[in-house]
């Protein structure tokens, strides 16, 4: 593409500097033939003729002068001429009707010249001295400007050569023009093909029609496509496979998780020492939280998975905040923390997923359990139709004993945007407070 440009631009460089002299060897060949032979082809050229024709005639008799001027009179139809010989005497007037002193003195030869002489005068006048001697005489030739074709070349064809000369200019900027709108072309179609992704969120491929440095470019954008559709079906296996092997496992898990849970059920019953009694609390502590993780990991798998389906209904949200509150208040009791709930009187509806709602509840009320179980304190509240859950623990970025992946608050992220919640989370050092509110 740049040895186009270049090329374009050489040939622009080379056209703009001949086109002029080759307009104007074109139009001058338009000139009559005769004309251009035997007639000087402008005022300049006119006036050395005329000169030098006086200049020849040192000595000539006053026929051989006459002769001369008839000579240019034929030539030169429109044309008058006279001449004024040594004595200042005006002689040979051609046509004799010329208006000039028929004596001339120096201040009328002055006038005379002041009048016609310059660039723009009509008619155009030439004076010369005749042979080489001052003491000869002059001669004078004046030839209406009109009818000096030669001369008026520029006035006959100027218009033409610079409409020529712009032309070939304009074509210049149409063939840059063109070049550069193709090129513009094919990058928006590049452009475009970017932005318009398939139904994996990969564009298409392109064709390559030019092996130039667009279609270079098209091509290493097509091996980006080819690479990234390749990425996406592996990360679509691999997701696949790790689906299912959550599920499995979190299936598999729960045969033994039962039996252990009943074992240690039965063991409650049975007398046991102080350190016994200890150690069996701790068992079905953690066999609590083996099940609630093999529940998230689930939920999880089946949530991004798409088969959890969200079905949102309005719901009584007093009502259902009384009732996950009222399930949670032995646990949060157990651990001797201070319970703080603020409900206004007015209840309110919104159109969420009550299981969903109730897993969000769950979940954060878990986390305050693992996580906040030093700040014994959890605070549920309802501002302005805002759902406020608040503790006293370490905060999400302190020190927990029992950290785990954060599966539980993923779940919760999934859920609240699935249906169209805003959740927020305030942390510090002092406690952690969740806001769930309408979008």
């Amino acid at each position: 593409m740049l040895k186009q440009y270049l090329l374009i631009i050489f040939i622009a460089t080379m056209i703009l500097p001949l086109s002029i002299p080759l307009l104007s060897a074109s139009f001058y060949r338009l000139e009559e033939p005769e004309i251009r032979s035997e007639l000087p082809s402008s005022s300049s050229s006119i006036e050395k003729t005329w000169k030098e024709a006086a200049k020849n005639l040192t000595g000539a008799s006053d026929g051989q002068i006459r002769d001369k001027l008839l000579e240019f009179k034929n030539l030169y139809p429109e044309a008058t001429m006279f001449r004024v010989d040594e004595t200042g005497t005006t002689r040979d007037k051609i046509p004799s009707s010329i208006p000039v002193p028929t004596v001339w003195t120096a201040s009328s030869v002055i006038q005379f010249i002041q009048e016609n002489r310059g660039y723009q005068a009509d008619p155009f006048t030439v004076v010369s001295l005749i042979g080489e001697n001052p003491g000869e005489g002059f001669m004078v030739l004046q030839i209406p400007r009109s009818e000096l074709k030669s001369n008026d070349w520029f006035n006959k064809y100027g218009y033409w050569l610079l409409t020529g000369t712009f032309l070939v200019l304009i074509l210049f900027i149409v063939a840059s023009s063109l070049f550069f709108y193709n090129i513009r072309k094919r990058l928006v179609h590049l452009q475009q093909a970017m932005e318009m992704s398939g139904d994996d969120g990969i564009p298409s491929s392109l064709a390559v029609k030019k092996d130039d440095e667009i279609g270079r470019l098209v091509k290493s954008f097509n091996r980006m496509v080819k690479e990234l559709k390749l990425g996406k079906e592996r990360e679509r296996k691999e997701e696949k496979l790790r689906k299912e092997l959550v599920a499995n496992i979190s299936h598999d898990l729960r045969t033994p998780l039962t039996a252990i849970r009943g074992h240690a059920y039965s063991l409650k019953k049975e007398a046991l020492s102080k350190s016994g009694q200890e150690s069996l609390n701790i068992i079905d502590e953690k066999t609590d939280y083996i099940g609630q993780l093999i529940d998230n990991l689930l939920s999880y798998s089946l949530l991004t998975g798409g088969k959890y389906p969200c079905q949102p209904e309005k719901t009584d949200m007093l009502r259902l905040l009384r009732t996950s509150v009222a399930t949670w208040y032995p646990v949060f009791e157990e651990h001797q923390f201070e319970i703080v709930l603020d409900f206004p009187e007015k209840s309110f509806t919104w159109e969420v997923d009550p299981q969903w709602m109730n897993r969000i509840l769950d979940n954060l009320f878990q986390n305050i359990v693992r996580h906040a179980r030093d700040g014994k304190f959890v605070a549920l509240r309802v501002v302005n139709e805002s759902i406020i859950i608040e503790d006293h623990g370490p905060g999400m970025t302190g020190v927990s004993m029992q950290k785990g992946a954060g599966v539980g608050l993923s779940i919760v992220s999934l859920m609240v945007k699935e249906m169209g919640l805003n959740w927020e989370v305030e942390t510090g050092g002092h406690g952690t407070k969740n806001i769930i509110r309408k979008e």
